[in-house]
């Protein structure tokens, strides 16, 4: 990992509670947000977080912390590079 990368990395921080609570550091911009779905913009790259009931609890841009209360379901992460042509899923 690019020494670049790795202190980005040491930004970002994910602390998830029994799926009822959820603290993201590194986070850069919120994109959009309702009780189905958070969508964040971190240091690690875009990160989806699916669930019900979702509320954000804490949402400070200053020291870029996100909270989250509700049934957390689901959490990944999109780099955003540009798939190679041709690439195919594991099915594909």
């Amino acid at each position: 990992m690019a020494e670049r990368e790795l202190e980005q990395a040491k930004k970002h921080g994910v602390t998830l509670r029994a799926r009822g609570y959820i603290h993201v550091t590194g986070v850069t911009d919120v994109e959009s947000f309702d009780d189905r779905a958070v969508q964040l913009r971190t240091d690690c790259g875009d990160m989806t977080l699916e669930g019900e009931e979702l509320h954000v609890t804490v949402l400070d841009t200053e020291k870029g912390t996100v909270e989250l209360s509700g049934r957390i379901n689901a959490l990944y992460y999109q780099d955003g590079a540009p798939k190679k042509r041709g690439a195919r899923g594991f099915f594909g």
